[in-house]
């Protein structure tokens, strides 16, 4: 199972890697820790190569980053449909999440308007 069709065939998500190989590159440990998390980057190097006479899975390189010391724009709200940042200025940013494929824009944009007024309910003085 080394391509994302054949995997979700057999009851994995689409968007699920079976069977690669990936690079760390860690900055706090040397090996990483079970059930620990680590902020950094994940990049995918090589494809996965399945024919009659070579099979090599993907490859990754995970680099570790060093967590910032604050937030840049922290959230705020976090909903299904928007988030609201707060800018270092004060001031609130609406950020929108794609729209779901199956949903009318009419639906979308009526769930937004909810997602904001109660995202702002209370951020922002009367």
């Amino acid at each position: 199972m080394h391509n994302n069709q054949t995997a979700c065939l057999d009851g994995w998500h689409n968007n699920t890697e079976l069977s690669v190989n990936i690079k760390t590159m860690m900055r706090s440990e040397k090996r990483m820790k079970t059930g620990k998390e680590y902020q950094g980057v994940l990049r995918r190097d090589s494809d996965a190569i399945d024919d009659e006479f070579l099979c090599r899975d993907a490859h990754f390189t995970f680099i570790e980053v060093e967590p910032w010391s604050t937030k840049r724009n922290p959230r705020v709200f976090n909903g299904k449909f928007i988030s609201i940042t707060r800018r270092d200025d004060g001031s609130l940013r609406l950020n929108f999440k794609p729209r779901p494929e199956t949903m009318s824009i009419d639906y979308y944009a009526f769930e937004v308007y909810r997602e904001i007024r109660n995202g702002l309910n209370g951020l922002v003085e009367k």
